[in-house]
Parts: C-alpha cells; structure tokens; sequence
C-alpha cells in the first residue's frame, strides 16, 4: 500500500471516531484529506471499502503486537496468553475498534457484513489455537465451545465493568479474572464430556484460502505441542523446547518463513532427540516441507 492511500486511512479514521462512520461523507473525507474525488475512487470504490481497508490495517496491526509477546516465549504459559489479550483489548480501545464495529454491524453492505463476520471468525479461530496450546490433549474435543464461552465472558465482563469503572477499566483485572473462570470451565467441560459444537464447524467459518493456511499452522501448533509433552522431563528438554518454539514462531508468524533456519534446527534436534519422539519430528518435518513446496 502506498503512503498516500496510507494516509487516508489514517485520517479517515480520525474522522470517523470523531463524527461516526455513517455521519462521515465522502466529500468530508475528501476535504479532511485534501484529495481529489478521482484521487479517492482510484484508491477505494466506495466509503465502505475504506472502512474495510481501516479495519484490515487495524487489526494486522494489533495481531503483529499480540503475536510478537509469543516470540521465545512458551506457548503454554498462560500469563502469555493474558498479556497477548490484554494487548489485543489495550488496542482496540485505543483505535476505537469496536465502537466502529458495532456501528457497522448491521449493515446492509454484504462485503462489510461478511468481513465483520470473517474477522469474528479469525478471532475464534485464533482463542482456540492458543487453548489448544494451554490444555490438555483430552480437552481438545470442547476447546471450541470453550473458545466461544470465553469470549462471551470477556466482552460482557468488559461492557458492565466499565457500565461502573467508566473510561477507567482495568483491562488486566478483567482479563485476569476471566482467563481464570475460564480454566476452571474448561476443566469442567471435560469432565462432564459435553460437547455443543465441534471444533471441525469452525472451518465452514472462514474462506478457503485462508483455512488451507492455518490448517498447517494448526497442525504445526498441534504438533509441536505433542512433542513437547512427551520430552518433558528429558534431558536437555529446555534446548529441545527452545528450537521447537523457534519452529514454531517462525512457521507460523513470521510473513516470510525462513525455511533454511527452520531446517537447520530441525537437523540439529534429529541427532539428539530421544528416540521415542523420531516420528513426532518427522511430522513436523513433513508439514514444513509441505508449506515450502506450497
């Protein structure tokens, strides 16, 4: 994206936390921008289209900061996961992001519908990842519904913490507070072996092209997730795990994989894993292999 177009959408979206999205034409887009009409309709179609430009540029943003906490870091420790949604939320409050969203929410506008609907998804998407990272295999089945629960949980705890607190909410409270209920659910889901809805519906949610590529995100998280519980305890297991994350951030974060890297770590853990855990490592192997051909 050029810095101009850039720069609308900045300027665009101070407009629209200023006046509201649907107060907001496109002549005082156009006036606020010092851009020209032609100048605008080459960069977007319409204002909804900008919007949508707004939202995407919001959320890679929040998505690069939440994903940096993980680098190094053990996909297993919750306090991680605490501090990768408090900054999530720190974000949107401070973009304004879900006041936009829920202005827009129901509009008549498909495509602003079907991103809203999409990046809802993503969301989703990503909490039951990270759960997947943070309980166990057995919980794997319920870590869906889980998902959908927590989040019900975090927005309303939010809504009627700061109905009391005002512009004064203490997002780390609140977040604290609800990854905690949500442990104790978990382990109650699991136990009880109620399942509402199953994990597979979550891929009739996203479009095609990206599901094919958190797929192999997904199996690479699962993966390593796996191989790390059975080399628990091992000699050497703090280095196993440090080249395991490795693979994994970079697989799975980075825009630009460096495969000569992964693969050079993947060599050095092949001669000096315990054999028991060979045949997780060719797994992973094999997905990183299947993403490079891709």
């Amino acid at each position: 994206m050029n810095d101009r177009k850039q720069q609308v959408i900045i300027k665009a979206h101070e407009l629209f936390i200023d006046r509201g999205f649907q107060a907001t034409s496109i002549q005082d887009i156009l006036d606020y921008t010092n851009i020209s009409k032609g100048t605008f309709y080459n960069y977007f179609s319409s204002k909804n289209e900008l919007l949508i430009a707004l939202f995407k540029s919001l959320l890679e943003e929040m998505e690069t900061k939440r994903n940096s906490l993980m680098t190094g870091k053990d996909a297993a420790n919750i306090d991680v996961f605490k501090k990768q949604i408090e900054t999530q939320m720190n974000t949107n409050r401070k973009n304004r992001l879900l006041t936009l969203f829920e202005e827009v929410v129901l509009s008549p506008d498909e495509d602003i519908k079907e991103y809203i609907k999409e990046s809802q998804a993503r969301m989703l998407q990503w909490v039951y990842h990270r759960f997947e990272d943070l309980f166990s295999v057995d919980s794997k089945p319920y870590l869906l519904d889980c998902a959908i629960m927590f989040l019900g949980i975090l927005h309303q705890n939010t809504k009627y913490y700061a109905r009391t607190h005002g512009s004064t909410v203490n997002i780390q409270l609140v977040v604290n507070y609800t990854v905690n209920r949500i442990e104790k659910i978990v382990k109650e889901v699991t136990d009880s072996g109620e399942q509402l809805i199953e994990p597979d519906d979550l891929k009739n949610w996203l479009p095609d092209a990206e599901l094919k590529d958190q797929s192999r995100k997904e199996q690479l998280n699962y993966a390593v997730l796996c191989m790390k519980k059975k080399l628990k305890g091992s000699a050497d297991c703090s280095h196993y795990y440090e080249l395991l994350e490795f693979i994994r951030d970079e697989f799975t974060q980075s825009n630009e994989p460096r495969y000569h890297l992964m693969k050079s770590a993947l060599t050095t853990l092949q001669t000096t894993i315990p054999e028991s855990v060979t045949e997780d490592l060719m797994k992973i192997e094999e997905i990183i292999g299947g993403q490079a051909r891709a």
